[in-house]
């Protein structure tokens, strides 16, 4: 990923939501609730991003026969992902005249 004007806006707001723990493993839903993405756009988001080196992601290590659900993937941002998603914020903090816009939703954000 070059500049961000290129990126789109859902890999934009991952990014975003993986920089707050950007170590920390979370799951995709966990994730498309922060970014108010909807599954059908967050899952291709998230693997393009893992194609990119961006992100990389583990499968829970459970039975899902004893937790009585299925196992979920996590996510966390890479050390080179880590470096696009802070270049990502800062490029989008000055188009945006220097004053960050909190995400409230994919149509407000960073338009």
């Amino acid at each position: 990923m070059r500049g961000t004007d290129r990126v789109p806006r859902a890999s934009l707001f991952l990014m975003m939501a993986l920089l707050e723990s950007p170590t920390e493993w979370r799951y995709g839903l966990e994730l498309g609730k922060e970014a108010h993405l909807t599954s059908g756009t967050l899952y291709p988001a998230l693997r393009r991003l893992e194609r990119d080196g961006i992100v990389e992601s583990r499968w829970e290590e459970i039975d899902p026969r004893e937790e009585g659900r299925p196992r979920r993937r996590f996510y966390r941002l890479t050390g080179a992902g880590e470096a696009v998603a802070e270049r990502a914020r800062t490029e989008q903090i000055e188009r945006l005249g220097g004053r960050p816009k909190p995400i409230t939703s994919p149509r407000g954000a960073f338009a």
